[in-house]
């Protein structure tokens, strides 16, 4: 894969066989953020477990305390009382069959998150097949089927992220822009670890955190020191 001049430059200033601590970590990934737009820090943690397997699975959500710096589209499948409660808190989207058949038939997709009651799940899981592999499937585990709707969507806007495991046993979660500045990274990147660590399955063997790597959108990865998690 080529690389651009800015993405070598940066290159340059990381020491491939260092491990960084957070706070210089995070300066070091901001140095490389170049690029003319405003760009997104993700973490991308590999974890030891397998997750082939169900007991192995990592998956939750957590609020970052200084969000992500994204503005986040929420539908929510639900009906009468609950409906008005959610157009109340502030989703952008709110229905149940009609916006079934939208994504259904039109393949539409202008959204971020989406919410649904329990009793809504029947409706929902028509569409389980085009939601799932794009991460959309609304999921108890993330908060995402409730009761609460309002809850659910003032956290989402508030910041909520949602970490999931995938089939490399990697975990790639964004934790807020360039712009946020080292100390709000480093609080919402805290406070993305302490989660991961707080979900550890008791069928993980081994070491758990294997490596942490964080990177601008348009810039090259900075290992972190995963003792200090």
């Amino acid at each position: 894969m080529k690389h651009g001049k800015k993405y070598l430059e940066s290159a340059k200033s990381i020491e491939n066989l260092k491990f960084y601590d957070v706070h210089e970590g995070l300066e070091l990934v901001l140095t490389t953020a170049k690029a003319k737009f405003d760009e997104t820090i993700e973490a991308s943690v590999r974890l030891g477990v397998d997750p082939r397997h169900a007991d192995q699975q990592v998956r939750g959500a957590v609020v970052l305390p200084h969000g992500t710096g994204k503005k986040v589209r929420v539908l929510v499948f639900a009906k009468a009382d609950k409906a008005r409660e959610a157009q109340e808190a502030g989703a952008d989207y709110v229905g149940d069959e009609d916006l079934v058949k939208k994504i259904q038939t039109e393949n539409w997709f202008d959204f971020d998150v989406c919410v649904a009651t329990p009793d809504m799940m029947g409706v929902v899981g028509r569409i389980g097949r085009i939601l799932g592999p794009k991460g959309l499937m609304p999921n108890p585990k993330s908060g995402t089927v409730t009761m609460d709707v309002a809850k659910a969507i003032s956290d989402i806007k508030a910041g909520k992220v949602e970490y999931r495991v995938d089939k490399t046993s990697i975990i790639h979660c964004p934790i807020g822009k360039a712009s946020f500045g080292v100390e709000k990274l480093e609080e919402n990147l805290n406070t993305l670890m302490d989660a991961i660590v707080k979900a550890k399955p008791s069928a993980a063997k081994g070491t758990y955190l294997k490596s942490v790597v964080l990177s601008a959108t348009m810039g090259p990865g900075v290992r972190f020191n995963t003792q200090k998690f």
